[in-house]
């Protein structure tokens, strides 16, 4: 369920050369990020939308007016084949290089009163892999895991300290029950040092905590209190601190099996202890190659977050890289 991993501030990047992009439109995220780019490259060209839509029309590319505008105003992203050519005829007459809008097309938001709601086997596999170290760590009961639950909210803070190495990783989430009696959530945390690993639980009653040091695992319960009706909701919250590790951090990441209305990432650095970049990725799978990838900012504070609306299951998460 979860993946925390070891391995001057850093203003946003440019999403294409030569132009400098502004601090709040490079930390919007998904369809928010391609729509500013589209929006500022057609004002800097002085073309109207239906002046676009010809010149997509003299290469044979059909696209309605009312979808550019959903597309500059962030309603909606391209996402058909059909779109993506568009999109790429429209690098070219917006005077933009090659992959300036494709690369900031976010993943595909599910669609439906059901998308994403499926959290069996098949679903867990999807994301997880074959005989990933959470089936391996839960044994049969991978089969079962939390089936009977669906992600509403999450937001988690990620802690680095001074030594480049995750500290503590704080989550807090909301669920609904998709069946009556549920009455616990098992949460999995991977590739963490064990030895001194203790979790602490905020909201919701903490049940039996296992260390798996052969699997670099620990499995938690947390116990709603009683048990739920279909369609109600529950509030847990729990920190992980975690010993320390030989290894820097390098990312943290969270796989998702079903689609939660808001996921919030936020790692926070310690100020001597402050990394060169920082970047927002995707996978659908654990296997598969990063579809998505973008720069992102750190604060004042010395954090960086990425919030996303909607996401799509898959694996979501925060890269950063450390000075020589």
């Amino acid at each position: 369920m979860r993946n925390p991993h070891r391995a001057d501030p850093a203003e946003a990047a440019s999403p294409f050369p030569g132009h400098s992009a502004r601090p709040d439109r490079a930390a919007a995220d998904g369809a928010g990020a391609f729509a500013a780019v589209f929006r500022d490259a057609i004002q800097r060209r002085g073309l109207s939308l239906d002046r676009v839509r010809e010149r997509l029309a003299a290469q044979g590319i059909s696209v309605s007016l009312a979808t550019l505008s959903y597309w500059q105003r962030g309603r909606s992203q391209p996402e058909q084949a059909r779109s993506l050519r568009a999109v790429d005829a429209l690098e070219t007459i917006l005077a933009l290089p090659p992959g300036a809008l494709r690369s900031l097309i976010g993943p595909s938001r599910p669609r439906g009163r059901s998308a994403g709601e499926s959290n069996g086997l098949d679903a867990s596999r999807q994301v997880y892999g074959e005989q990933s170290p959470v089936e391996l760590a839960l044994g049969p009961e991978f089969c079962q895991f939390n089936h009977d639950l669906v992600a509403v909210s999450v937001h988690e803070t990620v802690r680095i300290d001074a030594h480049r190495h995750v500290r503590a990783v704080t989550v807090k989430e909301v669920v609904r029950a998709t069946q009556d009696g549920a009455r616990r959530i098992t949460v999995v945390h991977t590739d963490v040092p064990t030895e001194f690993a203790a979790v602490t639980a905020h909201y919701g009653r903490l049940g039996p905590v296992r260390r798996l040091p052969h699997l670099r695992a620990v499995v938690a319960e947390l116990d709603f209190g009683r048990p739920l009706a279909r369609n109600e909701t529950a509030l847990i919250a729990y920190t992980l601190c975690t010993g320390p590790d030989l290894a820097d951090a390098l990312h943290h990441e969270r796989r998702l099996r079903t689609s939660p209305r808001e996921y919030l990432l936020h790692v926070c650095f310690h100020p001597d202890a402050l990394p060169m970049a920082c970047h927002r990725y995707f996978r659908e799978r654990i296997d598969a190659p990063m579809r998505y990838t973008r720069r992102i900012a750190l604060d004042v504070s010395h954090t960086s977050h990425v919030l996303l609306d909607k996401c799509p299951p898959g694996v979501h998460g925060m890269s950063w890289e450390w000075p020589r």
